[in-house]
């Protein structure tokens, strides 16, 4: 059985603003450069680590790395902020957060509830 009518219309209206919305998400995650950026930064927590640091953690050149986190900062989903002489990175889009998390992604920065013993 398939969906007519006006309200399949509407449905099948969102899907597409929504594959809209996020088509440029998936162009800047499909590079596997800054999408390996993005899962340090997602695992190292906001404020962390500079350019440098990260760069070595995600293991690619410092060059490269300033490149994508440049397209990554315009594109909104990571923010950079002044420490002195240096910057230090965030993820800041909780889309694309959420979306890290579906694909595996954990956190290092969290600690387990105390109340919470962990499974060997």
């Amino acid at each position: 059985m398939t969906a007519t009518g006006e309200g399949a219309e509407a449905d099948v209206a969102r899907m597409c603003d929504l594959s809209d919305d996020w088509s440029e998400t998936f162009r800047l995650l499909g590079d596997p450069t800054r999408l390996r950026l993005l899962t340090v930064l997602h695992y190292v927590g906001p404020g962390a680590l500079s350019m440098s640091e990260l760069a070595e953690r995600a293991q690619v050149k410092t060059a490269t790395a300033s490149a994508a986190l440049r397209l990554l900062t315009d594109a909104g989903i990571v923010t950079a902020t002044r420490d002195g002489r240096m910057m230090r990175y965030a993820l800041s889009d909780e889309r694309v957060h959420r979306l890290l998390h579906h694909l595996g992604g954990t956190h290092g920065h969290v600690q387990p509830h105390p109340h919470t013993k962990g499974t060997s």
